[in-house]
């Protein structure tokens, strides 16, 4: 899915952010170690205040403007994202969401889904609060049949019961799933609506048939919006990793971060820290924020000015590389594991110059028989150069994906060339134009199903399939 909550921009912008540390003075670490811890646990604790934001707007506050359901309640959306989505940074376009928020608290959570047509692709990605990508349900992990799943907690000891196709499990109590089920065309929304309702979500107890054991404790979630996160970026980690059993390879940056006053169950009040610290603090947090953006730019393949990696996948993809893991999140949260879907993303042209709208016009032009290579399909979305939303334009056009080719136009040659510009290119042009933004843009390429074999954007970056240029046009 590739999200961004509201509450998350402040904590961007380099502000120094609030702490307070539960150790003693004479505990406190020298500046420079300070600093390096405050740097190193701000790439650490990114995704995973990112995501508890994104959950507190779609699954806590009723109010935010973003709620979808509480938890353990799936909420199907009949529709397509637009601009007017604002909690999810690069969502995708292509394909209406489902939206699930577990809590593996009390019970495992069955995940039942209906038969789906082979022609339609559908993915359920189960992404937890670590950010890890934990097991996928769907088209190409699991197939079309319908089937019944299980989704139990990090502490969860327990046999499978019959009837139950495989397992998933969390690595924190809370957890999400994201269900992408595609849509053909407008007019086919009914149809995906269809699937949708077949899309069932229960606890274990109600599945077979008994009591259900007794429930978890209510938890006074802290309130998440953007003059918190500016003052206390920590109170926001410290309150997640409390639901996060530490893996082995978490041990050494937590116990780094408790030399600082961090951890689960700690309280902070910037105020009450000394001003050196406080510069330690917030210089060690913008180092981190720098180092993110560093790697986001130079930490994947540069192929023909777009930027193809291998960001998203689960604890053993990460391995305790906690930069890949934030520049993950920052690029795009809940994006796909490659095998699932490929990213390739760009914010210039292939000589460095940044794209912008609001001076040029530009071209993408695939050549005949050189579409992307996907068992799935393929898309190109547009989105603003700063705030990586949708942008609001004319003909309410966000994205040029495969089911749209029999209605756009191709060269003589049998290339298709795509118009990438503010302003119409012109009637003749129009179903080929992907209207760009009156400023700086940022175009995401996805790649559904990605095949395997040649040609193959696999492996993410050194395949042999490329993207083409995007060039620009002669004004």
């Amino acid at each position: 899915m590739n999200i961004r909550s509201s509450v998350l921009a402040a904590a961007l912008t380099g502000s120094i952010f609030a702490l307070t540390p539960s150790v003693s003075q004479a505990e406190w670490p020298d500046i420079r170690e300070a600093k390096a811890i405050a740097e190193e646990g701000f790439i650490y604790g990114l995704p995973i205040v990112m995501n508890y934001a994104v959950m507190y707007e779609y699954a806590v506050d009723r109010n935010s403007g973003q709620f979808k359901a509480p938890f353990n309640q799936i909420k199907n959306e009949a529709r397509v994202y637009t601009y007017k989505d604002t909690a999810v940074i690069t969502p995708n376009s292509d394909t209406p969401y489902s939206l699930l928020w577990l809590d593996l608290r009390a019970e495992p959570i069955v995940l039942s889904v209906p038969a789906v047509d082979k022609s339609r692709y559908y993915s359920v990605m189960l992404c937890d609060g670590n950010t890890f990508n934990y097991g996928y349900i769907g088209s190409r992990a699991t197939g079309s049949e319908a089937g019944d799943y299980m989704v139990v907690g990090p502490n969860w000891q327990g046999a499978t019961p019959p009837g139950i196709k495989k397992m998933f499990r969390s690595s924190t109590q809370f957890s999400a799933a994201a269900y992408r089920t595609q849509l053909f065309h407008p007019a086919d929304m009914p149809n995906v609506e269809k699937v949708q309702a077949g899309y069932k979500v229960q606890p274990l107890s109600a599945y077979l048939k008994q009591p259900a054991p007794p429930a978890a404790a209510a938890v006074d979630f802290p309130k998440a919006n953007a003059e918190l996160v500016k003052k206390n970026f920590f109170e926001y980690l410290d309150f997640a990793l409390q639901f996060a059993p530490a893996g082995p390879e978490e041990k050494e940056i937590r116990a780094k971060l408790t030399r600082i006053g961090v951890g689960p169950g700690k309280t902070f009040d910037f105020k009450d820290l000394p001003l050196t610290h406080k510069i330690e603090i917030g210089l060690g947090m913008k180092d981190g924020e720098e180092k993110v953006e560093k790697y986001l730019a130079s930490g994947q393949k540069d192929v023909n000015g777009w930027k193809i990696g291998s960001l998203f996948g689960d604890r053993q993809f990460y391995s305790g590389d906690w930069l890949k893991r934030a520049a993950a999140a920052k690029g795009g949260i809940y994006g796909n594991d490659a095998i699932e879907a490929v990213y390739p993303m760009t914010k210039a042209l292939a000589d460095g110059e940044v794209l912008d709208g609001s001076k040029y016009k530009y071209t993408i032009t695939f050549s005949a028989g050189q579409f992307p290579p996907v068992e799935a399909f393929w898309s190109v979305t547009m989105y603003d150069g700063k705030s990586q939303l949708l942008i609001e334009n004319p003909i309410n056009r966000y994205l040029i994906n495969s089911p749209m080719l029999p209605d756009m136009k191709k060269n003589a040659d049998g290339s298709l060339t795509l118009y990438i510009q503010k302003d119409s290119p012109g009637v003749d042009k129009e179903s080929n134009w992907l209207p760009a933004p009156n400023d700086e843009i940022y175009l995401v390429m996805r790649l559904y199903w990605p095949k395997t074999t040649a040609p193959s954007i696999l492996p993410a970056g050194g395949g042999s399939w490329q993207p083409p240029a995007v060039v620009r046009a002669a004004n």
